[in-house]
């Protein structure tokens, strides 16, 4: 079973209803909730997302989205060492960093989702889109 990392601009497509990508990353929950992949996020992209989510709409209603999220998906954790590697990382954007090095330590994920490809250009794992996740694994 594949294990991805959804970033937060991948759950913000979703949440936000952005066209033309909503619908791949519905697409990729649904494979999270069928228990298909297994889809994992951290608590910066949680907090990250509720901050932007927060903009649109009520605390209980992002609150509500974000609880939906937690039940088919799981968190890792950022620990020391994935705060270290990242600062010392050629990565340009510390956040997208410390999302890489979290799941690089977890030996939990196997593949970045991500619309932001260029962000994750240092990482060793596999990063796509989820356009590009869905038709390489479930074409």
């Amino acid at each position: 079973m594949k294990s991805v990392l959804l970033d937060s601009d991948v759950l913000l497509d979703f949440f936000l209803d952005r066209e033309p990508f909503a619908e791949t990353t519905a697409q990729v929950l649904s494979l999270c909730e069928k228990g298909e992949i297994t889809g994992w996020t951290t608590s910066v992209i949680i907090s990250n997302t509720y901050y932007l989510l927060k903009r649109t709409a009520s605390h209980r209603k992002v609150i509500d989205k974000l609880r939906q999220l937690i039940s088919i998906t799981d968190v890792l954790n950022t620990d020391k060492q994935s705060v270290i590697e990242a600062l010392n990382s050629p990565f340009k954007d510390f956040e997208d960093a410390l999302q890489n090095f979290s799941a690089v330590n977890s030996k939990n994920v196997e593949v970045i989702l991500t619309r932001n490809l260029i962000d994750y250009k240092h990482s060793q794992l596999v990063v796509m889109t989820p356009k590009e996740f869905l038709s390489t694994y479930f074409g």
